[in-house]
């Protein structure tokens, strides 16, 4: 099957492409490397450098390539910034993702799977959180994201368009070759090892006074790779809706610190700050639709797993991609 990636030199767009290319399909990555890096890119994969943001640029890329499914990466994703720049998060997951749906019904591709995110739900009423919950984000990248997932609604009703939206709890660890490299990092696992990289003297704790067993907050960490398998198996004719995707394990913020310090074989200090605006206690997912209805299962379930994983790339990455 040959498959078009927005956001495919992104952190978990590179992952997906390799194995998408390992399970013997054909890519095109489309990016315009704000955020991602171009030697994140599998070399057996095309590349086309371009934005979403231009209607001209996406539809003749998707022209050329002629795919048969398109998965979508490329969104702005840091809820800090969307609190302050909300204009930014409409703008490029809504508007500018409504730039891609056109395209794609122009072109006539069939098949379209979106990554989005457990912000959808806001502060859960329960955990684990199941796809029939209430969507009540509390930030403008949340917002975007539930947004976007109406549309798709819409463009199935209209369109006939099969998609597949993925809401993500936190994204974490490596393949052999790619990893996480954002030029803004705010994730708790790669902030962490610093410490044992030599690039920061402590990590940071944000509040340690929630309703949880050590006072810190809870989250449910999933390998990229098992975010990739996923992928895959959505692609298949007939598979359709809503699916989050987890392990079903919740792990705090010091139990993360601590399975960094096994990995590492390193002390690692940490500040305690006040609480985060907008941090629900517990984020765990119950991600037994895509089980059930996907076939999924994840391979890399332990949180040990997924850190070592991590520290492996970091080691060998010291300063991340080249570019």
């Amino acid at each position: 099957m040959h498959v078009f990636v927005t956001g495919g030199a992104g952190y978990i767009g590179s992952i997906c492409v390799e194995q998408l290319l390992n399970a013997g399909h054909a890519v095109t990555v489309f990016d315009n490397l704000s955020e991602g890096h171009r030697s994140a890119v599998d070399a057996r994969a095309a590349f086309v450098q371009g934005s979403i943001g231009d209607p001209k640029d996406i539809f003749q890329a998707i022209k050329d390539s002629n795919p048969e499914t398109v998965i979508h990466f490329a969104a702005h994703a840091l809820v800090g910034e969307s609190m302050v720049n909300p204009g930014k998060y409409f703008r490029n997951n809504v508007a500018n993702g409504l730039n891609l749906l056109d395209a794609i019904v122009e072109a006539g591709v069939k098949k379209f799977v979106f990554s989005s995110t457990c912000a959808t739900y806001g502060p859960p009423d329960r955990v684990p959180m199941t796809e029939d919950m209430p969507l009540r984000p509390i930030n403008p990248y949340g917002e975007s994201k539930r947004m976007f997932e109406t549309i798709l609604n819409w463009y199935h009703t209209i369109h006939g368009l099969e998609f597949v939206a993925f809401r993500y709890f936190n994204a974490a660890g490596a393949s052999e070759r790619f990893g996480e490299h954002h030029r803004i990092e705010t994730h708790l696992i790669p902030n962490i090892l610093k410490v044992p990289m030599g690039q920061s003297h402590q990590c940071e704790i944000y509040g340690t006074d929630y309703p949880t067993p050590d006072g810190t907050c809870v989250r449910d960490y999933i390998h990229t790779l098992d975010l990739a398998q996923a992928h895959i198996l959505a692609m298949a004719p007939g598979k359709h809706g809503f699916y989050n995707l987890g392990n079903g394990e919740g792990y705090s913020v010091r139990q993360v610190i601590t399975a960094c310090e096994k990995v590492s074989g390193h002390n690692i200090p940490a500040l305690e700050k006040p609480r985060r605006a907008g941090d629900p206690p517990r984020l765990v997912a119950s991600a037994e639709k895509a089980v059930r209805e996907l076939g999924w299962k994840p391979q890399y379930p332990k949180l040990e797993d997924i850190v070592s994983s991590a520290w492996r790339w970091h080691q060998q990455h010291p300063n991340g991609y080249r570019d």
